[in-house]
């Protein structure tokens, strides 16, 4: 593993804690000490040591990584839609009101533009610089197609199948989401290997 994997693999841990740390807190569930370690201290490094397994699967099965690393990108970039998608709101509230879907809208093109350059510079290790335009549409459009799985995964999964499994309504929409944002992060996957960044 290259030290940039290993930087980034850390970071992306620490992010994906800081997030678990704000659902927890607005759950109303404390952490004592222990568990704040866990969560600000333990995951970066769980995240390092599942890349370094990736990476250790990919020697033999390179696709394995690169999904490994995919899979920190997406996970950076839906959490820095999140926390831009609420600071909009609550910049946007002290001024003007903004209708929630430009909101929406902002932080989807930015964190589609951090994942466009995460995927192709540490994922799919692309350096080169010509025929960016064409594939930065093609990696929009792929991720467009993603969205639209996503929902109607989720559509499909909550108002078609309903609660599986002897699971909770509530339950069952939480399952619905991780759901579909995995059958979405899939699409994207093999839509960034094969179409946009294929060599």
């Amino acid at each position: 593993m290259k030290v940039v994997d290993i930087i980034f693999a850390l970071i992306a841990g620490r992010i994906i804690g800081f997030l678990v740390g704000d659902f927890l807190h607005e759950w109303g569930i404390e952490t004592n000490a222990y568990g704040t370690l866990a969560i600000w201290v333990a995951l970066p490094f769980f995240a390092l040591l599942c890349l370094y397994l990736a990476h250790i699967i990919g020697r033999k099965f390179l696709f394995v990584f690169q999904a490994a690393k995919h899979l920190l990108v997406g996970a950076v970039a839906t959490i820095f839609d999140l926390k831009l998608f609420e600071f909009l709101i609550w910049i946007f509230s002290l001024v003007i009101s903004l209708n929630p879907l430009i909101a929406k809208g902002i932080s989807f093109l930015a964190a589609t533009s951090l994942k466009y350059w995460g995927n192709k510079y540490w994922t799919f290790e692309r350096h080169e610089k010509e025929n960016w335009h064409k594939e930065a549409l093609n990696f929009f459009l792929i991720n467009l197609v993603g969205v639209l799985i996503d929902v109607g995964t989720f559509h499909f999964c909550t108002n078609v199948l309903g609660p599986q499994f002897g699971t909770t309504p509530g339950v069952w929409l939480k399952l619905s989401v991780i759901i579909a944002a995995a059958i979405a992060a899939i699409w994207n996957f093999f839509g960034d290997k094969l179409v946009v960044f294929k060599k």
